[in-house]
């Protein structure tokens, strides 16, 4: 099967699963969604939306925000993974939003990309998410999916992205984004998962890569571990 067939077929799976997927970040605009989206690296979403309805309380905005110390920030975020550079960064981006541009998150990638903090996959969610603008952020949920799938080669995120962009239409690269994360965490485990049970990989995967993982996930491989 041709890489565009398959795209196709996963794509229609895909949207019988998760026909509206919500945005598993709790926000209210641009830039409460930027503040989560930075704070869910080594973290999970849910740990992130546990934290930030008391940050967004006392700092829904980059104003209120630079008005607290990082130390303040550190205290409601400390239970996130990486919180110290995180806390920093919330403040320091803050700041450079008010000063240049006026208090407002850009809708622009290479000026998000700027902010304190702010990677290539953060400013991508940024960007389709609040401004409906075409990316397609890659997560490490995405990248391992789109290597079993046979969909990229899997030697970068960076890659990861030119190859899915190429094989998925523009228009659904949004909801595309968030369905796969979901069927990641729900069907598709970086561990002790089963390709030949999986309603995905069970028919993308080569042979040799069930057999890889098959062997990977054996008793005998992880007790060796």
């Amino acid at each position: 099967m041709k890489r565009l067939e398959k795209a196709a077929k996963i794509h229609s799976i895909l949207d019988e699963l998760y026909e509206d997927p919500p945005i598993p970040l709790d926000h209210k605009d641009p830039y409460t969604l930027l503040v989560s989206v930075l704070l869910s690296a080594q973290t999970t979403d849910k740990r992130v939306n546990l934290v930030t309805p008391e940050l967004f309380r006392r700092a829904p905005t980059p104003r209120k925000m630079v008005k607290l110390t990082v130390g303040e920030i550190l205290a409601i975020i400390r239970t996130c993974g990486l919180a110290p550079g995180k806390a920093r960064n919330i403040h320091a981006l803050s700041r450079i939003l008010l000063d240049e541009h006026g208090g407002r998150v850009p809708p622009d990638m290479e000026k998000l990309e700027a902010l304190p903090g702010v990677g290539h996959k953060t400013a991508s969610v940024v960007m389709i998410q609040a401004f409906e603008q075409p990316a397609f952020p890659v997560d490490t949920h995405i990248h391992r999916l789109a290597a079993r799938w046979g969909l990229s080669n899997g030697k970068n995120v960076e890659k990861t992205e030119r190859d899915l962009k190429a094989v998925f239409p523009r228009e659904s690269w949004a909801k595309l984004h968030l369905q796969i994360i979901y069927f990641g965490r729900e069907h598709c485990p970086a561990l002790g998962h089963d390709l030949a049970e999986c309603p995905i990989c069970s028919w993308t995967a080569t042979k040799k890569r069930i057999a890889e993982e098959a062997k990977k996930n054996s008793p005998r491989s992880r007790t060796r571990k």
